[in-house]
């Protein structure tokens, strides 16, 4: 025998051997095993060969050959060890339908297996095929004891979270979890995988009336809190549940904490501040409080504010750095170390920029030479640009930013976009759209390049050649709210095509509700049209979640031509601490003859 077909057929039989054992393992003991006879295999020779070959023939690379092999064992033993080897065999080969085949057959030969009804079901949801998974679904359930349902129930929204239509696997799966709804074992999980189906396919109204249900149900559990969470950006109402539980219990500091977030995620800065300030005051020694404060403060151009947080968080850093240090041994621990590392630098580079906000070019460039992290060297460069332009050294900061590398089209884009932003703070708009006129020539169809180009055409007046780029960028991105933002404030500024402008921005808002930005678009558009009253709600929403200072010009405005002077001065004073160059809100004040 040639010795290269010795060393195959020797691998293959231990291969062979691993599977018989495995399946002597599964089988359990025979009726004459327990009357204390020798336990056999009940592996006859042609069953054992079959098993060989299978083995041997996805040994030499014929996956398919094993499968068929292999299925055919499985199918005439029952042996569920076996039906989860074929399937791997297919999973690895890439061939979902084939495994799903195994599946049945295993369930078929096996209809009381959990295992093999939750295998269908599982490949079902790899293959986006969520109204075949009905069936097996509910016998699933038929055979799964009530207290273990809502096991079942809650791996659902993993499942399916990868599926193409979320609509199709909630029109799929509801029928079942409403009946589910109706038993007290599974009511809470029914109801928590519906809204979170409902949630994924786009129903956020019909997810906040069930987090509503399920916060009235069971009022002490984290369900209806993580769902409040996630739908308080689309659903302003979800944010009473919240509130009402820190109400009750204000000490929940993991509530406090995830609440502040999503505040921020919301883009509501003003008031994630807020939050997250009461925290470092109730809990001074959690960290992350400070850090999430210190980068809010920073959002919100409160500089000082910044600086002090972001400070006290880097003295926590270090001085939990050290207790590790003196408590773990040599070696201990290494990625622990790295990740505060890696906060360090994140931090010192937050720092720069907060001195860099209040005029502190020196210290913000000592706060960038901290920097060695090869991982945030680029943001550093960038960095030192900025400041290499403030010092009126714009020549050598765009050099600065040309000469990094551009090893991937990441880098690159990053690169043009800082070029271009080095420009725009210069007010330099004719090279700053010359940059970005450049950088969709390399790299074309980038919707946030184009939409920054798009930017700059207005600056320069082209507003044709704008609005042609912002409907380019619909075009690739459907999404892309801030082109609809974009276009409908720029028609909405010049009155141009109100209706338009307002269906724009609407849209726009549909994608995210309640971003303060937006809002401040939108009650722009509604001050155009000559609705005062609705434009200041909409704007005092917008200046209370995000006090930025073009939004106070605009919220200014329509106070004094409302006759609110007193309050418009005001709130154009606090515009000008935090943004004292802010043009859009000088020329307001100059154009409304308002003393600033």
């Amino acid at each position: 025998m040639p010795e290269k077909f010795r060393r195959k057929l020797a691998g293959a039989l231990a291969v062979g051997a691993a599977v018989l054992l495995a399946n002597l393992a599964i089988a359990g003991p025979t009726a004459a095993a327990a009357e204390g006879t020798p336990l056999n295999s009940q592996m006859d020779a042609p069953l054992f060969y079959q098993l060989l070959v299978g083995e041997m023939e996805l040994n030499t690379g014929q996956p398919g050959v094993a499968y068929q092999v292999l299925l055919d064992a499985a199918r005439r033993t029952g042996d569920e060890a076996l039906f989860q080897r074929v399937i791997n065999i297919a999973l690895q080969a890439r061939a979902g339908d084939q495994a799903l085949i195994a599946a049945k057959a295993w369930r078929e030969s096996q209809p009381n297996s959990a295992a093999a009804h939750q295998m269908v079901v599982q490949l079902l949801a790899l293959l986006n095929r969520p109204a075949d998974a009905v069936e097996p679904l509910r016998s699933l359930l038929a055979i799964t004891p009530p207290a273990q349902q809502a096991v079942v129930l809650e791996s659902l929204p993993r499942l399916f979270q990868r599926a193409a239509e979320p609509k199709r696997v909630l029109a799929a799966l509801e029928p079942i979890l409403n009946t589910a709804t109706q038993q007290a074992e599974t009511k809470l999980a029914a109801k928590m995988v519906l809204a979170r189906l409902s949630f994924a396919a786009g129903d956020s109204q019909s997810a906040l009336v069930l987090a509503q249900e399920i916060e009235a149900f069971a009022p002490e559990s984290d369900e209806a809190m993580q769902l409040a969470l996630e739908l308080l950006p689309q659903q302003a109402e979800a944010e009473a549940l919240i509130t009402r539980r820190l109400q009750s219990k204000p000490d929940n500091l993991g509530l406090c904490l995830a609440y502040g977030r999503a505040l921020a995620r919301a883009q509501r800065p003003a008031e994630a501040a807020r939050e997250f300030r009461a925290i470092t005051l109730a809990s001074p020694n959690t960290s992350s409080a400070w850090f999430a404060l210190g980068t809010l403060e920073l959002e919100l151009r409160h500089a000082e504010a910044a600086d002090a947080a972001l400070r006290e968080y880097l003295k926590q850093l270090d001085n939990s750095t050290s207790a590790q240090a003196n408590t773990r041994s040599d070696g201990e621990d290494e990625g622990e170390q790295q990740t505060n590392n890696e906060a360090r630098q994140q931090t010192w580079l937050l720092l720069a920029q907060a001195a860099e906000l209040r005029g502190d070019l020196n210290a913000a460039q000592a706060w960038l030479l901290k920097v060695d992290s090869p991982q945030r060297q680029l943001e550093a460069q960038f960095r030192r640009a900025s400041l290499m332009a403030r010092q009126g050294k714009l020549a050598e900061a765009r050099k600065l930013l040309q000469t990094l590398p551009e090893t991937s089209p990441e880098e690159l884009r990053s690169k043009l976009l800082a070029e271009s932003q080095l420009l725009r703070d210069a007010q330099d708009w004719q090279a700053a759209h010359q940059v970005l006129a450049k950088a969709n020539e390399r790299l074309p169809n980038d919707p946030d390049l184009i939409y920054e180009q798009a930017m700059m055409a207005e600056k320069l007046d082209r507003l044709d050649e704008m609005e042609i780029l912002l409907r380019r960028v619909i075009a690739i991105k459907p999404d892309h709210h801030h082109a609809y933002n974009a276009l409908g404030y720029s028609l909405a500024e010049r009155n141009l095509r109100l209706d338009e402008a307002k269906a724009l921005i609407t849209k726009a808002l549909s994608f995210v509700p309640s971003e303060p930005f937006i809002l401040d678009s939108l009650g722009w558009v509604e001050y155009r049209l000559g609705n005062n009253a609705e434009a200041l709600r909409l704007l005092g929403q917008s200046y209370a979640a995000r006090p930025d200072a073009e939004i106070a010009a605009h919220l200014g405005e329509v106070l004094w031509i409302s006759g609110h002077r007193t309050q418009a001065q005001r709130i154009w004073g606090e515009g000008l601490t935090r943004d004292p160059k802010n043009e859009a809100l000088r020329e307001t004040m100059h154009r409304l003859k308002a003393q600033p």
